[in-house]
């Protein structure tokens, strides 16, 4: 996998040195969908590894299904377990801009995931997927595989900096392609949602040649509407990040799912043991890792597949 880091270090595989018994306390979304249910399992299978590597080490793993009670575990880490780094992937940025602000303030090492803080600076380190490059590599897919004049239609996720990134690089990637887009609506990253948009697509377009379902979840909503439909052989479907149904159907050569984006929810297991280095190596990890989408095709399909994940 190409990635595309920028870090204050020159020696990321530099041989580890003697720790004390620091603690990291990692705070994460509880797994309410499926990228959610991938990032916990990367979580729990890192701070494994981690924990017999390093037994100088000791770590504390939350999940929270809403930001108060994100920012409730955060407040208890600091509290009960005196942190000395926190990984944080905040469920929304806002709510936890001022506590994890107050964590760093006191010199915790702090080390944000995926979606950013309101405020900029605050983090030591931020580790994320690229969003452009996620928008660009499915916008470059669908240009080079359809010809002028080919109909699509988009499932967009929530309304968000996040999704503005993606779409904006997907259309500037389209741009000179002569694909119409015949509907852009927001799916919000769930398959009902996206399923009953694309019910809507299918009886409003008579002709529709590919979707772009920014997110394997609203894919898998789509392709429930498409067969329900009747309509399989008319249409391709791309999604993103990686869903192991969606890898293995591309593995098998499924005609409607040709390719995936990915956006990997592992990228929660680079910040953690990113973050462990800060104890246990003499190379700095501070700056920003920013974490490469690639194209998923049959040809590597099975190295995007991890069958013990929920995901």
């Amino acid at each position: 996998m190409t990635i595309r880091a920028i870090l204050t270090t020159t020696a990321l595989l530099a041989l580890a040195v003697p720790a004390g018994a620091e603690t990291i306390g990692i705070s994460i979304p509880a797994a309410t969908h499926g990228w959610a249910g991938g990032l916990n399992y990367h979580a729990q299978a890192s701070v494994a590894r981690l924990e017999e590597q390093f037994p100088d080490l000791d770590f504390v793993l939350a999940t929270a299904s809403d930001p108060a009670k994100q920012v409730s575990d955060i407040e208890d880490m600091v509290a009960t377990r005196n942190i000395d780094a926190l990984v944080v992937l905040p469920f929304e940025s806002e709510p936890l801009t001022a506590p994890v602000a107050r964590v760093a303030d006191s010199g915790t090492f702090v080390t944000v995931v995926d979606r950013g803080l309101s405020q900029d600076g605050i983090e030591d380190l931020y580790v994320a997927g690229d969003n452009v490059g996620f928008g660009r590599v499915a916008g470059e897919y669908f240009a080079e595989n359809l010809e002028d004049g080919a109909k699509i239609v988009v499932l967009r996720g929530i309304a968000s900096t996040v999704d503005n990134e993606r779409v904006e690089a997907f259309n500037a990637a389209l741009e000179g392609s002569g694909i119409e887009v015949l509907g852009m609506e927001h799916g919000n990253w769930n398959r009902d949602t996206s399923f009953t948009v694309m019910q809507d697509y299918l009886s409003r377009f008579p002709e529709i040649d590919a979707v772009w379902a920014a997110d394997d979840d609203m894919a898998t909503g789509a392709l429930q509407a498409i067969e329900q439909a009747g309509r399989s052989d008319e249409m391709w479907v791309v999604g993103g990040a990686g869903m192991k149904e969606i890898v293995a159907r591309i593995r098998d050569n499924d005609k409607m799912l040709p390719v995936d984006v990915t956006y990997p929810p592992a990228m929660i297991a680079t910040a953690i043991e990113l973050t462990a280095m800060r104890f246990t190596s003499p190379a700095p990890v501070t700056g920003r890792f920013i974490i490469g989408s690639e194209l998923i095709t049959p040809d590597n399909a099975e190295s995007y597949y991890f069958e013990d994940s929920p995901f």
